[in-house]
This record gives structure tokens, C-alpha cells and sequence, in this order.
């Protein structure tokens, strides 16, 4: 072996592009909510200062903004980045503001009550759309598992986690935002289209149009 190869290094892997790292540290605060400059810079295995000089771009883009916390309340303060409504729009959508004007005007002519109605009557549509994807005769784990798939294909990006005799469903996109943050009866007809779904009771921790990180469900089992 001669002196050279004794001494060789095996080759790195060229760095990401810098949009690309810039797309995936948008991705990182979308699925795990506001984040500080070292935790992303450990997430994406870069420096802090490399991971400072892309958020600073992206803040300067609108996609961005930082707040200083206390960790825990105590300490010293960290600079936590998060998402603007711009940045929230990167994501997928299936609404658009057409949505929330017809349901404006559905409000306007027929009351308060009138958008739930229109929402739960586009449930029992659901409902028998999805019902052969989830018969009453499965195992509610199986149930679970299966609306998280179609989840997935509906833009949700959904995790799930048992705790205890329970399960979380986590939904870390809202492909309906836009709509959800002037109508909270699309969230409420969402919970109980899932209670119908599952025939089991549901409990909402956590919303994000309420600015939260994401939608969570408790499944009570």
C-alpha cells in the first residue's frame, strides 16, 4: 500500500443546491412547527451559519419570520423561525379563495347555520365515497391505518402515534387553510366526518388555522 492510498479520503457528497436546502428547510418547519437556527442546521447536517444565511433569505422572501423565546421560559433567548401565511402557501392547496366566496354568499342568503349544513351534507357524500375503503367489519387499528392513507393522497401529509389505548393522527398540511381560517365549520365537519368514519370517538388537540403546528386528532379507543 503505498503512502497515498494510506492516507486516502473517501469522497463527500456534493452539498445540497441551495434552493433545494432552502425547499427543505420549509419543509422542516412546516412538519415539525417553529424551529431554532441549530435545529435546523442539525436536521439538515449543515453549519449554523449556513443554515442562518438560507433563513435569512427566506425571511427576506416573506416565507420567514423569526420570534426570540425562552426555552421552557428560563435561559437564554433563541431566535424561532416559523411560517408566514406566504410561506403556508407553498404548500398544497385544494381550495381557493372561489371557495370561500361562494360560502360568503351561502352565509349572506341563508344564516349562520347554513354553511355547516352545506359541509355536513358534502360529508355524507364523503363518507359513502371513502366507506368502502373503511368497512364497520375492520379492526379499528386496520380503519385507522387506511384513512391515513387516503389522507396521504389528499395533501394532509398525515403521521400516526399510539399513546396508550389511543391513537394520534397528526396532519401536518392543511390542504383546505385558506378556507379553514374564516370558516372554523370546516374543521368542525372534518372531526365529525372522521368520528363517522372510524364509529369511534375523536377529540381535536391542536388546529392549524388556529396557528399551530398542525391538526391533531385524539381516536379514542
Amino acid at each position: 500500500m503505498t503512502i497515498g492510498a494510506a492516507h486516502a479520503v473517501a469522497p463527500q457528497p456534493p452539498p445540497a443546491p441551495p434552493e433545494r436546502t432552502k425547499v427543505r428547510l420549509l419543509e422542516l418547519v412546516k412538519r415539525h412547527g417553529p424551529q431554532t437556527a441549530q435545529d435546523l442546521a442539525a436536521r439538515l447536517e449543515v453549519s449554523v451559519p449556513a443554515a442562518r444565511r438560507h433563513l435569512g433569505d427566506l425571511q427576506e422572501q416573506g416565507l420567514l419570520l423569526s420570534r426570540t423565546e425562552r426555552p421552557g421560559g428560563r435561559g437564554r433567548p433563541q431566535h424561532v423561525f416559523s411560517l408566514t401565511e406566504r410561506g403556508e402557501a407553498a404548500f398544497p392547496r385544494t381550495y381557493s379563495g372561489l371557495c370561500v366566496d361562494v360560502l360568503r354568499h351561502v352565509e349572506g342568503l341563508f344564516g349562520d347555520g347554513a354553511v355547516l349544513k352545506v359541509l355536513d351534507a358534502r360529508n355524507v357524500e364523503i363518507a359513502a365515497r371513502l366507506q368502502n375503503d373503511l368497512p364497520n367489519h375492520l379492526p379499528l387499528e386496520d380503519r385507522i391505518r387506511r384513512l391515513a392513507v387516503l389522507l396521504t393522497d389528499m395533501g394532509f401529509d398525515p403521521v400516526l402515534e399510539k399513546d396508550g389505548a389511543d391513537w394520534c393522527l397528526t396532519q401536518r398540511n392543511c390542504p383546505n387553510l385558506t378556507v379553514a381560517r374564516q370558516y372554523s365549520q370546516l374543521c368542525d365537519s372534518e372531526l365529525r366526518l372522521y368520528a363517522e368514519l372510524l364509529g369511534t370517538r375523536v377529540v381535536r388537540e391542536s388546529r392549524i388555522a388556529c396557528g399551530q403546528a398542525a391538526c391533531r386528532y385524539r381516536i379514542v379507543g
